[in-house]
């Protein structure tokens, strides 16, 4: 199936980074020197820019990412601004969980990017959404596009709310602001959490060690955050099925505060990996299980909020999907 261009070219000014090679940086390749002068792009980026021709050292143009740099060069870094683009209606499938003129509820699936960016232009949500709503769509701040009120990460699966008009975004926004909404998950987690009942709070922000990572930061750094757990299901010492509920809604809460409470999701590929200490002792068609589980195993399994124009309490729940059923059987005979 041909889909439709979602970006247009445009010309626009370009921000200029500067980097002057210290001694302790002479013979590095220039990718990666620039990459940790400049943690807010990543050594993709600007292997890119330097292939563009965006990058010149003392008034010479450098294309090779694997330049040598040497003492006392100055390096020019151009970074274009990023092109605006409108997103476009893409026929996606989607499982419509309520639909109605002010707001559309569905059962978002794993693998399924929320909203267009630089990486992931087309094929999203966003663009399923405008498809299958149209004309009833009335506009967001003056666009004919969904409201996204809160996100799931590409690899979560389960309920998500968007809106269909200004009243509905802001109304539903102030819900999520006010910590009125009520949002429910289920994660598969190493290990057997301890308490089997507790209140996670710690603030998150971004890792100072690793930029693509969140993790709990000291007080006075990063937002507050808070995640009540509780055990659903034990599998011997080694998983177990949780459910976790969010006072707040950061960027990758769950993830983050089990895996800093020692308890990291199976699957994640930032906070929790399949060590050989999680896994002795296990059988083999387990082990291969846990270890090639795709995504980290969170489901958001329930979202309920006040309607924005009637106030009727609505409340949505979602089984566990397919995935993390097989996997949840499998540990069953552990």
């Amino acid at each position: 199936m041909d889909l439709p261009s979602v970006g247009s070219e445009m010309t626009s000014p370009a921000k200029i980074l500067t980097h002057r090679i210290e001694e302790d940086q002479v013979g590095q390749r220039l990718d990666r020197v620039l990459a940790a002068c400049h943690p807010d792009l990543s050594r993709s980026r600007l292997k890119a820019l330097i292939e563009e021709g965006r990058v010149s050292a003392d008034g010479a143009t450098i294309t090779e990412p694997s330049y040598r740099v040497k003492h006392g060069q100055t390096f020019a870094t151009q970074v274009p601004e990023a092109a605006p683009y409108e997103p476009v209606g893409q026929d996606i499938p989607m499982e419509i969980l309520y639909e109605d003129s002010e707001l559309i509820v569905i059962n978002k699936p794993a693998g399924l990017v929320v909203h267009p960016a630089p990486g992931n232009p087309d094929l999203t949500l966003v663009n399923a959404l405008i498809a299958h709503c149209g004309d009833s769509l009335s506009g967001i701040g003056g666009v004919r596009r969904p409201g996204i009120v809160h996100r799931l990460d590409k690899d979560t699966s389960g309920v998500m709310v968007a809106a269909k008009t200004d009243l509905a975004h802001h109304a539903l926004s102030r819900q999520f602001e006010k910590r009125t909404a009520e949002r429910a998950y289920l994660a598969v987690v190493w290990g057997m959490p301890m308490p089997s009942q507790d209140r996670i709070e710690g603030n998150i922000g971004r890792d100072p060690r690793n930029r693509k990572k969140m993790a709990v930061v000291r007080e006075g750094k990063g937002k507050t955050a808070a995640t009540n757990y509780r055990i659903v299901k034990r599998y011997g010492v080694w998983a177990s099925l949780v459910e976790c509920r969010l006072e707040t809604g950061r960027t990758h809460q769950v993830r983050v505060h089990m895996a800093h409470a020692g308890y990291p999701l199976v699957g994640d590929p930032l906070y929790g990996r399949a060590t050989k200490g999680r896994i002795k002792g296990l059988p083999d068609e387990v082990v291969r299980a846990l270890r090639e589980f795709p995504r980290q195993a969170l489901h958001a399994r329930l979202l309920a909020f006040e309607h924005p124009e009637s106030g009727e309490e609505l409340s949505f729940e979602t089984e566990l999907p397919d995935d993390m059923k097989k996997l949840c059987d499998i540990l069953e005979t552990v």
